[in-house]
């Protein structure tokens, strides 16, 4: 199976760093190849991050973070109290200051996507998570790059 987890956070900044960690102990404790975790942690940066910045809290004022790894895959998932408006990804100028992330994510994951469960918005996202060798595959990969 994996690993699998759930963090309740804070909702306040700090907890980005708290996920980032717990979520690449967790994936380099169950061997997942490096870049892997190095993307997985980005989506999840990403994802936190608009939460805190552009959403409310659920109602316990916290934000939830979970993972499941399956197989070759991770799902990552971010979930808050819901905003005015929908996530998606935007397309901001090359001046802009911010509105890439979930044009990181749409770039770095497979897929990604919304849900809704009454007042709680879940944003998720897809990713390829193989293990750090799968036949000499990957490891060779990592060799010639």
């Amino acid at each position: 199976m994996g690993v699998s987890s759930v963090v309740l956070l804070p909702y306040a900044p700090s907890s980005v760093a708290v996920a980032r960690q717990r979520l690449s102990t967790d994936l380099q404790d169950c061997g997942v190849f490096s870049a892997a975790i190095d993307d997985a942690v980005l989506v999840v940066s990403e994802l936190l991050s608009n939460a805190l910045r552009h959403a409310h809290p659920l109602p316990s004022g916290m934000v939830r973070v979970a993972w499941l790894r399956s197989d070759d895959h991770i799902e990552v998932a971010v979930s808050d109290g819901g905003a005015a408006t929908e996530p998606r990804a935007g397309r901001p100028t090359l001046s802009s200051l911010g509105g890439r992330g979930l044009g990181i994510v749409e770039y770095v994951a497979e897929s990604w996507g919304v849900r809704h469960d009454g007042d709680t918005t879940t944003v998720w996202a897809i990713l390829a998570a193989p293990k750090a060798s799968m036949n000499g595959q990957v490891t060779a990969l990592k060799e010639a790059g």
